[in-house]
């Protein structure tokens, strides 16, 4: 197999670009250093352009391809539970009135099917991108418009009245299940 993993290599400059958020950039280099402590990576090389920060150039390790290759198999067949935000706002939006719902769901709608045509596009300017690399983006693809679908059918269903709520509503349902 060609030298494949070589080729995936973190980088990154001493100091940030111009409008760097600085808790990202932290981030970034907490996860190098912790990388290279567990020797998941290495240092390839350091260079120094006279007009540019210094930039150290990173390498897989055997410890660290073995690590990726592990942890991918168990992602890959073992579904989680994962924790996004959104289910979380669902969970608690009758704390919002249902204009507020229908206003918020109704913006969130629109984003979405705005970055899912940008996300079409990006892939129909890239065909000759073998499969192979864009399976990540099908599926962000596919949990988009399944999301999308979903919002519209709950929008539909507050614009309608089937999906309604008030205080007084809550505390009665409240009360039934105290």
């Amino acid at each position: 197999m060609p030298d494949f993993w070589s080729a995936i290599a973190v980088t990154g400059p001493a100091t940030p670009p111009p409008m760097t958020n600085v808790a990202q950039r932290n981030s970034v280099y907490q996860t190098i250093d912790r990388l290279l402590r567990a020797e998941l990576i290495a240092v390839r090389e350091t260079a120094r352009d006279e007009r540019r920060p210094e930039r150290t150039v990173y390498e897989i390790t055997d410890a660290g391809r073995d690590a990726l290759r592990t942890w991918t198999a168990e992602m890959l067949a073992s579904p989680a539970r994962e924790f996004p935000e959104f289910p979380a706002a669902l969970a608690t939006l009758m704390v919002l009135t249902p204009e507020d719902v229908t206003a918020g769901l109704a913006k969130r709608a629109a984003d979405l099917a705005t970055s899912l045509a940008a996300d079409r596009e990006a892939l129909r300017a890239a065909p000759e991108l073998p499969r192979l690399f864009l399976l990540d983006e099908e599926y962000s693809i596919a949990v988009r418009e399944a999301e999308l679908k979903w919002v519209e059918g709950v929008l539909a269903a507050l614009r309608s009245g089937e999906l309604a709520w008030s205080e007084e509503w809550i505390r009665s349902v409240a009360e039934k299940l105290a």
